[in-house]
């Protein structure tokens, strides 16, 4: 077995996280890409690990409640992060 055999597997949390902390960027605008890149790992780091292959195929698996559910995961987890970063950043990033 070669190494590319290993090569599409990720966590299925990264793509969905990635995704929410980039759409909320333009909430924050004093955060710089290092903040927002600390954002999504305090969040990743948050949520359970869940390796996947291929993240449709997982989705084909979900009920529709483990789809909320995942949703509203990330969605509190990016929140915190969010939340983590701005308190612990202050003189860079302006406290509203």
């Amino acid at each position: 077995m070669s190494s590319r055999d290993f090569e599409q597997i990720h966590n299925h949390y990264e793509r969905l996280v990635l995704e929410e902390v980039a759409r909320r960027a333009a909430q924050y605008p004093h955060f710089t890409d290092a903040l927002l890149a600390d954002v999504a790992c305090m969040a990743l780091n948050r949520l359970p690990a869940r390796y996947v292959r291929h993240d449709a195929d997982l989705m084909f698996y979900l009920t529709d409640e483990e789809r909320r559910d995942t949703t509203a995961a990330v969605d509190e987890a990016v929140t915190a992060g969010f939340a983590q970063v701005n308190q612990r950043a202050p003189r860079l990033v302006p406290v509203s």
